[in-house]
């Protein structure tokens, strides 16, 4: 009942950020709202000041076996959701809002992470699911996905109003292409985040995508045995 309600009072929030961010007359109520949303769907390490965590909520009592477990008849393990969400946060708020390189390209995190995809895995096979499931590391996964929010947070803290209303940049969309973060089966989120703008990318994906993959996460989380 608890995580209910902590749930439907962030979908109340939401909705309040998104009527004020699109409205573009708030702009440092927006930004806070941001701040308090963005920080409950990553770690406690992310802003200690926020009382809750939903990534916290959904990997406490589970071993690395559970985190990596199929359930039959689902799609993913909760460790792929874990770093498709990462990967697409780094992606568009990097890209696409800074026009700046992923965090994944730096610091090693190929690397470290045990992973060889550099794309988002939005048409990931089931058997590439499945091995990056089994072969990533955790520890350096949920590294991996702080250093991502840490870099969003620094990012938004420098958007005015004005570059909320901007449409995301044509060539920006391509050099994602380019660098392989999006392959070419996967195109049609090319083409959604092309008809959107800033602020839209703040909603979705910073923000909703990461919340709709973490309570799928949290439906795995309840099928572990």
């Amino acid at each position: 009942m608890q995580m209910e309600l902590i749930q439907k009072q962030w979908n109340k929030e939401q909705k309040e950020f998104r009527k004020i961010l699109l409205g573009f007359d708030q702009h440092q109520r927006a930004l806070e709202l941001f701040m308090r949303q963005h920080a409950m769907l990553h770690s406690a390490e992310m802003d200690p000041s926020i009382t809750w965590s939903f990534e916290d909520e959904v990997l406490s009592d589970l071993d690395d076996a559970q985190v990596r477990r199929i359930p039959q008849n689902c799609e993913h393990s909760i460790a792929w959701l874990i770093w498709h969400i990462a990967r697409i946060e780094d992606v568009a708020m990097n890209m696409l809002v800074a026009g700046e390189p992923q965090i994944l390209h730096q610091g090693m995190w190929f690397e470290r992470m045990k992973v060889a995809d550099r794309d988002t895995g939005n048409v990931m096979a089931e058997e590439g699911v499945a091995d990056l499931s089994n072969t990533v590391d955790l520890k350096e996964l949920r590294g991996y996905r702080v250093a991502v929010g840490r870099r969003t947070r620094e990012i938004v803290n420098q958007l005015s109003a004005e570059d909320l209303k901007r449409k995301v940049s044509p060539s920006r969309l391509q050099k994602v292409m380019d660098v392989g973060a999006v392959i070419e089966a996967a195109r049609g989120l090319i083409e959604y985040w092309g008809k959107r703008n800033i602020a839209g990318l703040l909603l979705m994906p910073a923000t909703r995508h990461n919340f709709v993959h973490l309570n799928e996460a949290l439906r795995l989380k309840s099928r572990r045995r």
